[in-house]
């Protein structure tokens, strides 16, 4: 019996063809084990068993590879639709969902943040169910990007912070020593949790009030200052959805 010869040395045999959704996977599941810099096209080949000159015919190098595993992530994006819950709360689990996809995909989500701006695409559900929420708050329609962006940046800025243990290292900065007769912080090591959710509470709390100034200033017919007044060429309005109880989560202990 005739034995099959085996395959010439630095040659690979795959029964499965390669396709880009298979490569941003395993470049994926590289990434979370690994971080991206560890990542390289020879170790991804490696991984999926493939000659490493057959990747440059689905991705031409390292950054496109990483483009199309973000945006393969971003994709990925699910949260529970709560129509009929006021927007406040739509808000918060939103960017608590945000956070939970950044959470698993840790490594890949820093550097994401901070070198890809294109990570966040407008067909993304993220900035998708994003700008419904801003839009049933009542915000005018020409300033719902505006206001998306600023709020992707500060989530996306605090969460790099988040998970590059930044934030965890500032929460635990020694203050300054009290003055005689005074008291210092009652915690000096905030959960980041916690902090994640003052954050959000700081943006709800900021756009309300934008919203019923203006409301207030278009009913009063008083002039306000350009920095705190209506958003100009749109005529007055009043948040659509507010908060039945109005409730905040609790300060930290």
């Amino acid at each position: 019996m005739t034995k099959a010869k085996p395959p010439p040395r630095g040659t690979r045999k795959r029964d499965i063809p390669l396709t880009e959704t298979g490569i941003y996977a395993a470049a994926l599941r590289l990434i979370d084990a690994d971080g991206v810099d560890a990542l390289t096209m020879r170790k991804l080949a490696t991984e999926l068993d493939a000659n490493p000159m057959s990747l440059y015919h689905h991705v031409p190098n390292k950054d496109a590879l990483l483009r199309g595993v973000a945006r393969m992530v971003g994709a990925q994006f699910r949260t529970v639709t709560l129509e009929d819950a006021a927007w406040q709360e739509r808000m918060r689990l939103l960017a608590t969902d945000f956070r939970t996809l950044a959470h698993r995909h840790p490594k890949l989500m820093t550097y994401s943040f901070s070198h890809q701006a294109d990570f966040i695409q407008p067909e993304d559900p993220f900035w998708v169910a994003l700008t419904a929420t801003l839009d049933a708050a009542g915000v005018p329609h020409s300033e719902i990007r505006p206001i998306a962006a600023l709020m992707c940046a500060v989530v996306t800025g605090v969460l790099t912070a988040e998970l590059n243990g930044a934030l965890n290292q500032w929460s635990n900065l020694e203050p300054i020593a009290p003055a005689d007769g005074e008291e210092g912080p009652a915690d000096a090591r905030p959960e980041e949790d916690r902090m994640f959710r003052l954050v959000l509470d700081t943006i709800i709390t900021g756009l309300e009030s934008r919203l019923i100034t203006n409301d207030d200033a278009q009913g009063a017919g008083r002039g306000l200052a350009p920095e705190a007044g209506p958003w100009p060429s749109e005529p007055g309005f009043a948040p659509r959805q507010q908060s039945g109880s109005g409730s905040r989560w609790p300060d930290p202990v």
